[in-house]
């Protein structure tokens, strides 16, 4: 073999390597920290992220140079093997081709495509400036593909790929897993994901819950009410509650203490708004109305509860608790595996603790137990449901209140 043969063979094979490492590069490195990179200035990160934005063209440009190294490796390997191999034609090119494949397969793909992987950020920013002269070059060949993709797309009338929540929530599984993400930090993400979806009936206050004063109240009814319950606004109602007319604010109710002022003299108007409401578009309503609190009703006008600003936000954030409020935890887990569970708990809190499924449509632990019993329970009833045993231990007027729950063993064996 002439040392101008070898040359030009080793020259192909290193280009054949270039070609695989940076079609790994380019697939596997890190976004998010390159982008972070450009912002601060690194202008081999901007190369890379602004090659990566046409990524059809980008990767039509590597696969169409690798397949011309190899064409061409293969073709001046089979010119040497003939001329070192005269005897037999048929020998000479089953020997090249055995032997370039194997060089190939290990020099030019698997070697090339494992070390680019491991260190994928820093050979994309290595190799950007010699792959953006290759896309110039391959100019014309990429405008052929361009137009063929365009022509596929019509034929098979083919969509642009939409990223899904539930990749989404599964590329933030990974990060977790990898260590890239804190826990607080991917169950941030899930919460503002499952946010967009949820509506105000979803994390409303219902109506036999809320604490609100009657229009003809006194001044010093209007204090106590305040007093009693430490909320800083109560809706206003005249004849029922059914009939919200207004607004209370206690900062206002104290400034003008002194004058003995009543709820029809302070309230301010309510904002009323449908259960179906997206709790996103209600937090830009409460923002725009400089409102902290919302009204829901039911079909008929009736009250259904009220949705607070920090109702949304704890949707967020987790629950808030102030200087004032005592900490109440909805699920008490005790040493023998059970738990007792306040009813007011939305139902998937619990099943997610318990690590069961129901096919209950309820919200609450209270829809619950009462689909399962088929009415309003007393103090010591028990049954079992989706795989989890229940004890009574508390009724508000005419709903449970409180339970005590523990997994049945035969759940707990499969």
């Amino acid at each position: 073999m002439d040392p101008a043969s070898l040359i030009l063979i080793l020259l192909l094979l290193s280009f054949s390597a270039y070609f695989s490492a940076t079609e790994t590069a380019f697939s596997t490195f890190n976004r998010i920290r390159m982008k972070g990179l450009a912002e601060n200035g690194n202008k081999k990160a901007a190369r890379v992220i602004a090659l990566s934005e046409d990524y059809d063209k980008l990767l039509s440009t590597i696969l169409v140079g690798n397949n011309l190294v190899n064409i061409l490796l293969t073709t001046v390997t089979t010119l040497v093997f003939a001329e070192m191999i005269t005897s037999s034609e048929d020998l000479a090119a089953t020997v090249s081709t055995i032997v370039t494949t194997v060089v190939v397969l290990i020099f030019g793909e698997i070697t090339p495509k494992s070390l680019a992987k491991e260190y994928a950020d820093g050979f994309a920013m290595t190799t950007a400036p010699l792959l953006r002269g290759v896309m110039v070059l391959l100019a014309p060949v990429n405008f052929f593909f361009t137009l063929w993709k365009k022509l596929l797309r019509l034929l098979f009338k083919t969509t642009e790929d939409v990223v899904t929540e539930e990749e989404v929530l599964t590329m933030v599984d990974e990060a977790e897993q990898d260590g890239s993400l804190g826990e607080q930090e991917s169950e941030m993400i899930r919460q503002v994901i499952a946010f967009n979806d949820k509506e105000a009936l979803d994390i409303l206050i219902p109506r036999v819950d809320v604490a609100a004063v009657p229009v003809e109240a006194t001044s010093a009814q209007l204090g106590e009410a305040f007093l009693e319950t430490g909320f800083s606004r109560l809706p206003v109602y005249e004849d029922s509650i059914d009939k919200i007319v207004g607004v209370v604010y206690h900062k206002d109710y104290y400034k003008a203490q002194k004058q003995k002022p009543t709820p029809e003299t302070l309230m301010k108007p309510a904002l009323f708004i449908p259960p179906t409401m997206k709790i996103r578009l209600l937090l830009n309503q409460l923002q725009e109305n400089q409102s902290h609190i919302a009204i829901v009703t039911d079909e008929y006008g009736g009250t259904l509860g009220i949705v607070t600003m920090e109702d949304i936000l704890e949707e967020l954030v987790g629950e808030i608790w102030d200087e004032h409020d005592d900490v109440i935890l909805n699920i008490k887990p005790r040493e023998d595996g059970s738990a007792v569970v306040l009813c007011s708990t939305e139902l998937e809190d619990m099943m997610e603790h318990f690590d069961t499924e129901t096919e209950c449509d309820a919200t609450t632990v209270s829809g619950w137990v009462m689909e399962a019993t088929g009415r309003i329970p007393a103090v010591g009833d028990t049954f079992t449901a989706d795989g989890l045993a229940v004890e009574v231990l508390k009724v508000e007027k005419t709903r449970p209140d409180e339970i005590l729950v523990w997994k049945l063993p035969e759940t707990i064996e499969e």
